[in-house]
Order: structure tokens, then C-alpha cells, then sequence
């Protein structure tokens, strides 16, 4: 990856994003994808989609991803001026304690999760929800921390980016800050080759609390026929995985294409064979009921738009230390610019029935 699409990726992750609370990782996505695309809109929720114009006869076809990640809201202040809070989206009860996080309240506000010293408890903590922890912000009382945050403020992990050995790195909302660097770079890379099709580069907000941004776009962009959601899967390399859920995913052996479900049969098969002209090496998932992903709202709106769930393999999902590689990323936006030239000449993406 080449320095300005590193900085990119790094300014993304840097920017907390909690659902509902987008604003100002969809201002970092925006500025960048205004440099090469036609136009750039954004809707009432903060929805952001950039659009390479392409021939007026050819598809149009929209590659996506979710620019919110999990995190907590400050539900209550107690009286010795700790922090009640309520997760946001899918946060994980058993990695939250003792990490340290910040409130987003008009000033950044430090904290930490509290832990009970492992000498003073029995055990019995350990299944301690998330709605029963607290953070500690160093309040004297409960007026002190009345003054430096309130009821409603969002609150993520503190941790950053950290290189891990070769092309890997590990930082928290990596799900799916990925995704929408990758529809940003697919779309660039489509625009510099002057594609035939008219390509949309979405990124979405709130799809870890329902899909509720992907269920705007998609009603939004009637021209729009097919969706290619970005998103994480699961990379189930690593010896903490019990058997009967490890999958056919590694992490650096390239882009996920997912079969089944929401994932329309026409589009795998563009994506297949275009990822086979452009030399792209692909890894493949099975999806029996659901993607839960963005592609589950896409592919139901305005009686039934093709859509297909490509994935970056993530290990440890939904934890401040998500670990990606870099290569894959590449790979993915290297993918959706194929899939997007490929789309120019695809006459219908409808099955033959």
C-alpha cells in the first residue's frame, strides 16, 4: 500500500465513528473521494456517496461499506461521579473491562473501564454485562463529572493503529473503516481507468444497529443495478477457534467473495471471472440464511436489486485489537474496480428463469 493510501486508512481509523455518530469519519471519507469523483452528496443521517459518471447506455453499479463501529453511551452519571454506560451495537462485555476509552463529550473526556482487582473478586464478574460496568473518568463527585460529560455522549476504545510484522495491523474499528476505504479506492482506481459503467462509492452509517443507513441508500439510489457491500468476515486462522467454527478464510490470501443468501448468482459470477482476468487471487464463504452485512438491506429495496457481500478477512472482530492485512485491502479495492469495469458491459445481472 503506497503512502497517501496509508495515511487515508490511518486517518479513518483514527476518527471515532460509534453508530449514529459518523460525522466526522464521513467528513475524512468525503474529502477524500471529492479529488477524483464527479460529484459527492451526503443525506440527512450522513449517508455519503461519490459517483464516477460513466456512458449513459452502460449499468450503474455501487460499491459500499459502513463507516460506524461498535462502542458505549454514557446511560448515567452516579453519584460518586462514575459513568453508567449501554453498548452500541455488538460490543463484546468480555473484553471491555480495564481498557482505557474516551467520551466524546464537547471536549474529548479520558477514562477507563473498571476492573475489579483479580485479589478482591470471586469469579462471578466475569459474565458482567456491559449495561452493569462503569467507566471512571477521575471525577471527584457526581456534579464534577456532570461538567465534563453528558447523558448520550458516545464512548470508544483508546487504542490506535500498531504495525504488526509484515503487512499486518491491529487497531479497533477496523470493522469496517476497511470497507469503506476500500469502496473509496475501488472507485478511485475505476474513475483513473475511465470505466464504461457509472460507479457509486457509498459509505454508509449505522449498520451495526440494523442496516438503517444501507436501507436509505438503497431506496435513494433508484439508478443504481447491482450493490457491492464491503465488509470484514471473520478470519478463522487462529487457534482460539473451535473447530466447528473455523471456515475456509485466512487472513492474506485475498478478497471474500460470499455465496448464498442475499449474494445474487449473476454478480458472484462477474466477480469471479473478473477477478480472474485481472489475476486477483480470491477466497470463497458460504452464507445459508444472511450476510449480516450491508448486501441484506441492499438486495430487498425497490423489489429486489443484485447484490453481493465481498469481504476482508478480520481476526478477532468487534474487540479494540482487530488484525487485517494490507495486502487483502489492496486486493479488495483492486477487486471492485474489476467487478466495475467488468459491470460496463454486462447487458441485465437478473438470473435466467
Amino acid at each position: 500500500m503506497d503512502d497517501p493510501r496509508r495515511a487515508f486508512l490511518d486517518d479513518l481509523l483514527a476518527t471515532p465513528s460509534p453508530s449514529g455518530f459518523e460525522t466526522a469519519a464521513q467528513r475524512v471519507w468525503v474529502e477524500y473521494v471529492a479529488a477524483f469523483a464527479d460529484d459527492v452528496s451526503t443525506d440527512a443521517y450522513g449517508n455519503a456517496v461519490a459517483v464516477h459518471e460513466g456512458e449513459a447506455d452502460a449499468p450503474a453499479i455501487a460499491v459500499t461499506g459502513h463507516a460506524d463501529e461498535i462502542g458505549f453511551i454514557v446511560r448515567d452519571v452516579l453519584e460518586e461521579g462514575f459513568l453508567r454506560i449501554a453498548p452500541v451495537g455488538g460490543s463484546d462485555h468480555t473484553v471491555s473491562k480495564g481498557q482505557h476509552v474516551t467520551v466524546h463529550a464537547d471536549d474529548p473526556v479520558q477514562g477507563v473501564v473498571g476492573q475489579t482487582a483479580i485479589h478482591l473478586r470471586d469469579g462471578d464478574d466475569e459474565h458482567e454485562a456491559i449495561t452493569e460496568q462503569f467507566v471512571d473518568i477521575g471525577a471527584a463527585d457526581e456534579a464534577d463529572a456532570r461538567d465534563r460529560v453528558t447523558v448520550g455522549d458516545p464512548v470508544t476504545f483508546s487504542t490506535g493503529v500498531r504495525e504488526l510484522a509484515g503487512s499486518r495491523i491491529a487497531a479497533r474499528g477496523i470493522d469496517n473503516r476497511t470497507g469503506v476505504w476500500a469502496a473509496a479506492e475501488g472507485l478511485r482506481r475505476a474513475a483513473a481507468a475511465d470505466v464504461d459503467a457509472t460507479v457509486y462509492a457509498v459509505s454508509t452509517v449505522q449498520e451495526e444497529v440494523g442496516l438503517q443507513g444501507a436501507r436509505m441508500v438503497g431506496y435513494d439510489l433508484a439508478a443504481v443495478d447491482a450493490f457491492v457491500a464491503v465488509d470484514v468476515t471473520h478470519a478463522t486462522d487462529t487457534p482460539d477457534v473451535a473447530a466447528e467454527h473455523r471456515g475456509p478464510v485466512e487472513l492474506g490470501a485475498g478478497p471474500v467473495v460470499t455465496r448464498g443468501s442475499a449474494n445474487h448468482p449473476a454478480l458472484v459470477d462477474v466477480a469471479r471471472e473478473a477477478a480472474t482476468g485481472a489475476d486477483i487471487d480470491v477466497q470463497f464463504q458460504a452464507a445459508g440464511t444472511r450476510t449480516g452485512t450491508d448486501a441484506d438491506a441492499f438486495y430487498t429495496v425497490r423489489g429486489g436489486v443484485p447484490s453481493l457481500n465481498v469481504s476482508i478477512p478480520n481476526r478477532y472482530m468487534h474487540t479494540p485489537v482487530e488484525v487485517v492485512d494490507t495486502a487483502d485491502l489492496t486486493a479488495v479495492a483492486d477487486l471492485l474496480a474489476a467487478v466495475a469495469d467488468a459491470a460496463g458491459g454486462v447487458e441485465s445481472f437478473s438470473v435466467d428463469v
